[in-house]
């Protein structure tokens, strides 16, 4: 397993940059070419949700009450594919699986030791009925250490974006009208854990 999570380890390299400033149009409308693209539907034993595509060998982030301990279901693509569990956590309520060997559309991420709050943030709402999923930029809140909230509905296992159009963190519980979620540097010290461990 641990040579399924070095590659995904490697891409969430920390990277440094300054606050962005409300996102613009075009910054919306990235943010959900990349949702579309890259996001995929987690199915556990008890419930299903959004997951992110984040390692193109098939690694998916997404909420850990979508999978069980050691298996889960990715939709992708129109097929259902068996998933292993690389990493559940539930303090955190974070999970990452990993689809079958093959190449997927991850997603540009962004890690790095930023504080998120105060920080726009771009979500894709999904829609309801016959309205379609809207892309949508907030501000970040601080929250107990190490999440964060954000004024977006978004579900569980849902990616959050920088205006840059490179994912940030996920979604791992809703908050009122809100969401909690929590950043790619922490997943990131999780694997790397995971890794140094024989």
């Amino acid at each position: 397993m641990p040579r399924r999570l070095l590659p995904l380890v490697l891409v969430l390299l920390a990277t440094r940059v300054s606050a962005e400033e409300r996102p613009s149009r075009a910054d919306l409308q990235r943010a959900l070419a990349l949702h579309e693209q890259s996001v995929v539907r987690v199915r556990g034993p008890r419930t299903a949700g959004p997951g992110i595509i984040v390692g193109t060998e098939g690694q998916v982030l997404t909420s850990v009450r979508h999978v069980s301990l050691d298996a889960a279901q990715v939709e992708y693509d129109g097929r259902t594919l068996p998933a292993t569990v690389v990493l559940a956590n539930a303090y955190l309520k974070v999970a990452v699986v990993a689809a079958p060997a093959g190449t997927y559309p991850a997603a540009a991420v962004r890690v790095s030791t930023w504080s998120p709050a105060g920080q726009w943030l771009i979500g894709v709402v999904p829609g309801r009925g016959k309205r379609k999923d809207t892309p949508v930029g907030a501000l970040a809140r601080k929250a107990p250490e190490p999440f964060f909230d954000v004024d977006l509905a978004l579900p569980p296992g849902s990616p959050l974006f920088d205006t840059a159009g490179r994912l940030v963190a996920v979604s791992v519980q809703r908050r009122g009208r809100g969401c909690r979620a929590l950043p790619l540097e922490v997943v990131r010290q999780q694997l790397a854990a995971k890794v140094a461990t024989p």
